[in-house]
């Protein structure tokens, strides 16, 4: 991973994607900088590439896959502990 995503107080979200990637963003840095990154991570070649940036940073947050197969990402908390109020898809 490019970033290690996940603080004890604040968890990451990822979801396995119709062809089999995982896709994991948001997140959070130990000193509580929430993230804006995505990552894929492809278990036929065991690496993580980067899959784009959020409109906003978020951790805590939900995924959910939608039958369409897009993902849709919301709410979580912001950086400084404000709590984010949005939803954005995800476009595999």
């Amino acid at each position: 991973m490019a970033h290690a995503r996940g603080a004890a107080s604040i968890p990451l979200a990822a979801i396995q994607l119709g062809d089999g990637r995982i896709l994991i963003e948001g997140g959070s840095l130990h000193n509580g900088t929430t993230l804006d990154s995505a990552e894929l991570y492809d278990f036929v070649t065991g690496k993580f590439v980067g899959a784009g940036s959020l409109k906003y940073s978020r951790g805590g947050n939900t995924a959910t896959k939608l039958l369409n197969g897009k993902v849709l990402i919301a709410g979580g908390l912001a950086g400084g502990g404000g709590i984010r109020g949005s939803a954005e898809l995800y476009v595999p």
